[in-house]
């Protein structure tokens, strides 16, 4: 069983939409003396840089991750698609006999458990790459837990600190960057689709996807068959 875990929400390491730019970034970073790097003094959104929108995938039993970096907007299709990128490059190389994804999620945003499109989107995933997949949401509130924010996203913090994340490349690069000495190892790709917001899904497209609920807490504990 391929085992994956989504992003942390509702905390600043992913997915918080980072400012792209000349702005401060929380944190210390060892410049020479008299050369600080300069900063601007506001943080209003540059119309032409946007905001970048990190979304990851971690692999608990390999210590590695995947993060597509996005530039629209935090949507249950990038969520999904981020996923299926993970499972492109990193993935089946890594699962080649897999028969089922196990992704265990926050509760809320784009991956909820209260999103419609999500379920959606897996249920395209689960067809197209020819695995049963089940979700394992965590109860809300305790996000904090989720091992993708203590063993990747704290360390992708931490190697960014006190840089401005001047452009996408930049971001790109630092993701890709983190490592730690237990092995961690990150790669990372920014993800320039532009993906709809707001879509709404009918009871009749909800009740196409081929869900089952666990007996234990349904809502938040599924599995969506390949079809």
């Amino acid at each position: 069983m391929a085992r994956a875990f989504g992003p942390a929400s509702g905390e600043r390491i992913s997915p918080q939409k980072e400012l792209v730019g000349e702005y401060h970034n929380n944190g210390r970073e060892w410049q020479p003396k008299g050369e600080p790097v300069e900063v601007l003094d506001h943080d209003f959104v540059n119309p032409e840089m946007g905001k970048a929108v990190p979304y990851g995938v971690y692999d608990l039993s390999n210590d590695e991750g995947w993060v597509s970096v996005g530039d629209n907007a935090d949507t249950a299709a990038f969520a999904v698609e981020s996923i299926r990128r993970w499972w492109q490059h990193m993935g089946a190389e890594r699962f080649p006999a897999a028969k089922r994804l196990l992704i265990t999620a926050d509760a809320g945003g784009s991956n909820g458990y209260r999103i419609r499109a999500f379920k959606v989107e897996l249920a395209k995933l689960a067809a197209e790459i020819g695995l049963e997949i089940t979700v394992c949401h965590y109860p809300p509130g305790t996000s904090k837990w989720n091992k993708i924010e203590h063993r990747m996203f704290s360390f992708i913090s931490m190697n960014w600190r006190g840089r401005p994340l001047t452009s996408y490349r930049t971001i790109v690069e630092l993701i890709s960057t983190t490592t730690t000495r237990k092995g961690l190892r990150v790669r990372a790709e920014r993800d320039t689709t532009g993906y709809r917001t707001q879509v709404r899904i009918s009871d009749t497209e909800l009740a196409a996807v081929p869900l089952r609920r666990h007996e234990f807490h349904g809502d938040w504990n599924y599995t969506i068959d390949a079809t």
